[in-house]
């Protein structure tokens, strides 16, 4: 069977949270739960580091501004994360070239980062109430959940990927039409306070 779902699959749970990616994989291979994952995966010192770094990420994503610093810096990692585990997953089952496998995991990965960290960065700007908390739980759940289908559905966990990669594009389109509209209002408003100011009063 193509590890091809796996790898789409992979990638865009990578560019959300890699190092759950790279822990999940680990375990499943360990607890013998699938023969698909790499021993690359499966060796304890990654394992242990993906942990703790996990760890980390989970305490930094919750944290307004701290996030999209976090995210910042992993706008490389997190491709390239993808990439290695989809080279990985291709060189493990030989149904698919490990190069092309790292492309599609890595561009997958890059395309699912963006849309995290934009919708974190408009989130952080927005003047609703929006909870780093809650949005970074789920993320964490869906990862977790999406992965673990993988294990038993590649291609229906591929498509919900890939649903949810489109349904992210939109919400952050939403997000920052709404947050432009609400700048240029502010904008104009203080425009207008100014203008006002300016205008002398009537002669005592």
């Amino acid at each position: 069977m193509s590890v091809l779902p796996l790898v789409f699959t992979s990638g865009w749970a990578s560019g959300i949270n890699a190092y759950a990616v790279v822990l999940l994989l680990g375990l499943f291979g360990r607890t013998g739960v699938s023969d698909d994952v790499p021993q690359a995966l499966q060796r304890p010192e990654v394992m242990i580091v993906a942990g703790v770094l996990f760890l980390c990420e989970a305490v930094a994503d919750k944290i307004p501004y701290v996030d999209s610093a976090w995210d910042t810096a992993h706008t490389v990692v997190r491709p390239l994360a993808g990439a290695w585990i989809g080279a990985l997953l291709a060189g493990q089952s030989g149904s698919l070239p490990e190069v092309a496998a790292g492309l599609l995991g890595g561009s997958t990965a890059l395309a699912s980062h963006g849309v995290k960290a934009g919708t974190r960065m408009a989130v952080n700007t927005s003047p609703e109430a929006f909870s780093n908390f809650v949005l970074s739980t789920a993320e964490d759940l869906g990862v977790a959940g999406i992965v673990s289908f993988a294990m038993f559905h590649p291609e229906a966990a591929a498509i919900i990927a890939a649903v949810l990669l489109a349904a992210g594009l939109v919400v952050l389109w939403f997000l920052v039409s709404r947050i432009r509209r609400f700048l240029r209002r502010r904008a104009q408003r203080r425009e207008e306070r100014r203008m006002a100011s300016r205008v002398p009063g009537p002669p005592g």
